[in-house]
């Protein structure tokens, strides 16, 4: 199929209302525009140097962790979570009550990505791991009455209060598994020669055109890039993310899937797709080299705290991965005194002004200040 002569699907007269049938997408895909050929070269060379990172940055699944985290906030605040950033690392008590209903959701699709991502290791991705995600997501949240982890049986719609003025309304769900097994053999079809960031690119549109699931499919469609990035060999580790982009841009994110729709205009979207991953992956690698001088910093001040440089190693270990600790917290982890976790604390935080730690706004709670001038809210 070429771009320029795609046809993206028909709508169906149901009911009371008409759903739109995307086309199926496992087949041979080529295009003329030179823009996707250059864009393409781009994003492939960002991406591995993104990917190169992971190996010479120090402990770098720590740093995923955060990464995760990040993600998980920014994905679900597209879809109207306000839990911030540095919410989204505090543990629910250390949270007033009507922010937590956010807070879990934000907390399930940590607990969705590192589940999917450690499933990798032992099967493909597939539309059975979708369903596990997606079961995990919505467990004990908004939604969890919306058959999680499985594929609906009943319409849905995007926009409006209803399907009389929905503002797109997916196929019928009587087309949802066919549509959703044609996905599939896409990411595993051999016998096409496809680019693996086209064939992402094409089905992240065809995921959120199916829209398969009655509620979290943003959240599962934006996942889906990573683990298919992860599953295709292009990343050693989860290090792209492209939710921030999409939350940056929300407007011609969704402009973009919605000329596909009704324009047939797939051209568009796979330069706004290329485009994300190009930014997204540059940025990302900027972080990792701020990263790095962050480590040598802090090793080489570490070194000054004498016999309780080790402890200062242990915390700043856990600080990496979530970077709010209480007195509490850090004397378990040390297996010292309140008084004793609490007076290193304290140091660490007027230590050079802060190069390790500055408080939330909150004296028990502390998170290592350079961490948040790399701004986790906006790089990695």
């Amino acid at each position: 199929m070429k771009f320029e002569d795609f046809k993206a699907g028909s709508w169906v007269q149901q009911y009371q209302y008409k759903s739109f049938a995307p086309i199926p997408i496992n087949q041979e895909w080529n295009w003329e525009d030179p823009v996707i050929n250059t864009l393409l070269e781009r994003a492939s060379r960002a991406l591995a140097e993104l990917d190169a990172f992971t190996l010479i940055v120090p402990d770098v699944d720590l740093f995923i962790q955060m990464h995760i985290t990040k993600e998980a906030n920014n994905s679900s605040r597209i879809e109207g979570t306000q839990t911030q950033m540095d919410e989204a690392v505090l543990e629910a008590e250390q949270l007033s009550p009507e922010k937590r209903d956010d807070w879990g959701e934000v907390r399930n699709y940590i607990q969705a990505i590192n589940e999917a991502i450690d499933e990798l290791d032992r099967l493909p991705l597939s539309n059975r791991l979708l369903k596990h995600t997606h079961a995990i997501l919505m467990q004990g949240v908004r939604g969890e009455n919306k058959t999680p982890g499985e594929f609906r049986v009943s319409q849905n719609w995007i926009g409006g209060s209803g399907l009389n003025d929905a503002a797109f309304i997916p196929p019928h769900q009587s087309e949802v598994p066919e549509l959703m097994g044609d996905l599939e053999m896409f990411w595993h079809n051999e016998n096409i020669n496809v680019p693996e960031l086209v064939r992402i690119a094409l089905s992240h549109y065809q995921f959120e055109t199916i829209h398969p699931f009655l509620d979290g499919n943003g959240r599962i469609g934006r996942l889906l890039i990573t683990l298919y990035l992860v599953n295709k060999g292009l990343l050693r580790k989860p290090s792209l993310y492209l939710s921030h982009f999409f939350e940056r841009n929300r407007g011609s994110y969704y402009d973009a899937l919605t000329r596909v729709r009704q324009s047939n205009d797939v051209t568009h979207w796979v330069r706004f797709f290329l485009s994300a991953v190009i930014e997204t992956a540059n940025k990302g690698k900027e972080t990792f080299e701020r990263i790095l001088v962050l480590r040598q910093e802090i090793d080489a001040l570490t070194l000054s705290y004498g016999k309780r440089a080790e402890n200062v190693q242990i915390l700043m270990r856990s600080l990496y991965r979530r970077p709010a600790i209480t007195a509490n917290e850090a004397a378990k982890l040390l297996d010292v005194s309140h008084q004793a976790a609490s007076a290193l604390l304290k140091k660490m935080v007027s230590d050079r002004n802060g190069t390790y730690l500055s408080f939330f706004g909150c004296p028990c709670v502390a998170t290592s200040a350079r961490a948040m001038d790399l701004d986790w809210t906006s790089s990695l």
